[in-house]
């Protein structure tokens, strides 16, 4: 996939606009760059152009509205919203997320059709033509177990841990913190109250005395101080989250038609050879694979007849009878080792059925994990059985992948 150009617009018309040119994982090509948009322009030839205006200029909201057949949403939403609107309705653009599942809940974002007009015209003057058109705080990481706050200059930004993010100024930061303690009755119970702030140096040395004087209403609060600004931060939600895209309806991007049936005709053509070898680049790979598993496979029952004589192989639990019997020959020498995580998270596994760990690494000490599970809950349902026993677990990210929610957990020993 091409790279993206992840340009912000500035708040205020005597700032500068910010950018950086980011890849398809999320990670930036090159640090973030400031200034005229005229600037950015040469960088947007060949890549996704993605632009991030302003949250405090975007009302995010995820009204209930029980669709009736026949109905739209065009049609019922606006008047949903229409007792948190201060401009009328006809005055305003409207754009809609993806509901979860069966829930009545639609998120929609609302923006004046004349700010609109005025970010497209700037975008246009300058060259750039945006595939996409995020708020800025659509794109603050989601966490379900803990709310996550971006402080900013004289803005902060809340995501509690459902619901819309909320925009408030600096000065509301009390406010703001008030917000982030809000849960459901399910997280309240399990004590689902901690929180995420991200924010620069300059920010946490002039508001730091006002949040440690709440810290002890949270679980717990971590500080990431973000040296180069938040555009990092967005740039690795880009491949995960799922924001609402402004250009809807009237703002949709026009695509050009320009080019001819016989362009398009050799571009199939290398595409379907672009295909074919892909194919038998795969078919080859996965022969490989197999001859390299069944070597590995005879390697496994080898090394483990020999460590373990009398042991009957069994390839689906070798592996966890050797580490099981090397901790007992340890004694508990390695009770916050490696092995012991190992063993903690497969406990923790049992009350999370269907939850699948795709990754590990472990690095001084620390275990951290990403994990596949059907909701949310499972992934919080492990973090729980973790500390349970013992152990200091911190569901770090989660987002939901088509009908699957990923996450990422770390743990270490107290």
């Amino acid at each position: 996939m091409a790279d993206w150009l992840l340009l912000r617009m500035p708040h205020a018309p005597e700032q500068s606009a910010t950018w950086a040119v980011v890849d398809s994982r999320g990670n930036q090509v090159g640090p973030p760059q400031s200034g005229p948009l005229a600037l950015a322009a040469p960088r947007a030839p060949g890549r996704r152009v993605c632009v991030l205006v302003p949250g405090s200029d975007v009302l995010l909201a995820e009204p209930d509205v029980p669709m009736k057949a026949g109905t739209k949403l065009q049609q019922v939403v606006p008047y949903a919203l229409e007792e948190q609107l201060a401009d009328d309705i006809d005055e305003l653009h409207f754009a809609f997320g993806k509901r979860a599942g069966d829930s009545s809940r639609t998120p929609v974002a609302v923006v004046r059709r004349a700010l609109m007009d005025e970010w497209l015209q700037t975008l246009r003057d300058s060259g750039i033509q945006p595939e996409a058109m995020y708020a800025d705080s659509d794109l603050l990481p989601q966490n379900p177990g803990q709310a996550v706050a971006l402080l900013e200059e004289d803005l902060v930004i809340v995501r509690p841990p459902t619901g819309s993010p909320v925009v408030l100024p600096a000065q509301a930061l009390g406010e703001a913190l008030e917000i982030a303690q809000q849960a459901t009755p399910e997280m309240s119970a399990s004590g689902g109250r901690g929180l995420v702030l991200y924010t620069g140096a300059a920010e946490w040395h002039e508001h730091s005395p006002q949040v440690e004087a709440l810290r002890e209403r949270f679980d717990g609060i971590k500080i990431q101080l973000l040296t180069g600004g938040p555009l990092t931060l967005f740039a690795q939600q880009l491949p995960v989250a799922s924001p609402i895209n402004l250009l809807q309806g009237s703002y949709t991007p026009v695509t050009q038609g320009s080019v001819g049936w016989q362009a398009w005709r050799v571009a199939a053509i290398l595409l379907g050879c672009l295909v074919g070898l892909h194919i038998v680049g795969k078919t080859a790979e996965l022969g490989l694979l197999k001859r390299q598993e069944h070597t590995l496979d005879t390697s496994m029952s080898e090394t483990f007849r020999r460590s373990m004589p009398g042991e009957r192989y069994n390839a689906f639990d070798a592996r966890r009878r050797m580490e099981l019997r090397l901790a007992a020959a340890q004694n508990g020498i390695d009770s916050s080792g490696l092995l012991a995580a190992l063993e903690a998270l497969s406990q923790a596994k049992s009350v999370a059925p269907g939850a699948v760990v795709q990754a590990l690494s472990f690095h001084q000490g620390a275990l951290e994990m990403k994990l596949s599970a059907p909701d949310a809950a499972s992934l919080d349902k492990m973090s729980q059985s973790l500390r349970g026993n013992g152990w200091d677990a911190n569901l770090t990210s989660g987002t939901a992948v088509g009908s699957a929610y990923e996450g990422r957990i770390q743990i270490r020993a107290h």
